[in-house]
């Protein structure tokens, strides 16, 4: 396989440096690709430059993933608007350490491979690195004049003179300069790849390597993932999607993919999949016969949910989906855990009723008005239930008076009613 050409047609490329192609045609290579470690968890934002890493991998290289532990307490400039919070060492091995895990799942770390991946912390070679050692040794390389040219440098500073740049984040391409250079000389690594926003601070490092080293280092970024709309990518109301449970449901983060548009299912099925050029070419066939069967959407939201989280977890989002959209049985509900429940019917009108008098038993028609406010009048409830347009529990209800107990309580806790085709009502009883 040819990183390169896998990276051409899957439209993953925005700048390279001359020479990277010959390079990486030369033998295995190692590459690199910095991951911000501010939070405890990646998220889908993070993912084009791990997939980066794992289509490297896959053609016979060797990829390492960079934890930018010493970067993380500056705070990259680029594209940004203000300094990023600093974090401590404590916070930052633990966000390390979660990091390695979620990466495990597309880079291969374990194997007796030559080309198994490594993950490295910039914090370990930064830490006892003095500043006037530094600035001796690395500052002398790189002029003021060759800093400022930099388009992340020249975008902060003219942006609003009230905020301005101080010299720590200033100092941020030379340090990342370094670990290019660090990493060149102790792991070989030839190539370091990123984000096009990246540019400037990937070819600071090609350029130390030359100056200090007298070597040939290459650079290779990607294009800025955006949406169609012009939205920003990775962004729901609620923030992020994020690849740990604890923060994104797996029915949330399949619901994502799921629900992306035509235009954008083409394009993110390429850069977040192994997929073939010749499966994606096969799908999108089936996408222009059948656009309402949506079979692009359908089979991106099943990789990556089955690569992040796991099979059982794309499984079960698929059948939460069918209980919000299709025609899932009362067990299906009863299968769910908790936390999919509640990730499924967030937004949903909830209403609080008391344990002890569903202990003894309520008649449907009082649980859904003087208990839990789904109908306005008891006449209205009865007349729905008459046309069949009310469930309880994703089960038809055919008697109003039939008596509700505590035995009817999903995971314990829930109750879920159902008015006409789209209309829910939780119940959660305390």
């Amino acid at each position: 396989m040819n990183f390169i050409e896998e990276l051409r047609w899957r439209g993953m490329i925005h700048d390279m440096m001359p020479g990277t192609e010959e390079c990486l045609q030369q033998g295995m290579t190692s590459a690199y690709v910095g991951i911000d470690p501010t939070a405890d968890s990646l998220h889908i934002g993070h993912l084009v430059g791990v997939m980066m890493l794992r289509h490297f991998q896959r053609a016979g290289h060797r990829p390492i993933a960079l934890v930018g532990g010493a970067t993380g307490m500056i705070g990259d400039p680029s594209m940004k608007s203000a300094e990023r919070n600093l974090l401590d060492e404590p916070t930052l091995r633990h966000n390390q350490e979660c990091i390695k895990r979620q990466l495990a799942k597309f880079l291969d770390f374990d194997s007796d491979a030559p080309n198994a991946a490594k993950l490295v912390n910039n914090y370990d070679w930064m830490k006892d690195y003095t500043f006037l050692n530094f600035i001796r040794d690395i500052g002398k390389h790189i002029t003021v004049n060759y800093m400022m040219a930099k388009d992340s440098v020249k975008k902060r500073l003219s942006a609003d003179s009230n905020v301005g740049m101080s010299f720590t984040e200033f100092s941020y391409q030379l340090l990342q300069g370094y670990d290019f250079m660090f990493l060149y000389q102790h792991e070989n690594c030839r190539l370091q790849m990123g984000g096009s926003d990246q540019w400037g601070n990937i070819t600071t490092g090609t350029e130390l390597i030359r100056r200090e080293l007298g070597g040939e280092a290459y650079a290779l970024t990607c294009p800025l993932i955006t949406k169609a709309d012009g939205g920003k990518f990775g962004k729901t109301e609620s923030g992020n999607v994020w690849l740990d449970p604890r923060y994104t449901s797996p029915y949330a983060f399949y619901q994502f993919w799921l629900n992306v548009s035509d235009a954008d299912a083409a394009k993110y099925i390429k850069i977040f999949t192994s997929l073939t050029r010749d499966e994606i070419d096969a799908l999108e066939r089936e996408q222009a016969d059948a656009p309402h069967l949506r079979p692009l959407q359908k089979r991106l939201a099943r990789e990556i949910t089955t690569m992040v989280h796991s099979a059982a977890e794309y499984e079960t989002a698929v059948e939460a989906s069918n209980i919000l959209f299709g025609g899932a049985t009362s067990d299906a509900l009863r299968r769910l855990d908790e936390a999919t429940l509640l990730a499924v019917f967030e937004g949903v009108p909830q209403f609080e009723i008391a344990r002890d008098a569903l202990s003894a038993g309520i008649k449907a028609v009082d649980l859904c008005t003087s208990h839990a406010a789904v109908f306005t009048s008891k006449g209205e409830m009865r007349k729905l239930v008459q046309n069949g347009g009310v469930s309880l529990n994703k089960e038809k209800l055919t008697d109003p008076e039939s008596v509700v107990q505590a035995d009817a309580l999903v995971a314990g806790k829930y109750l879920l009613v159902q008015r006409g085709k789209k209309n829910y009502y939780l119940l959660i009883a305390k």
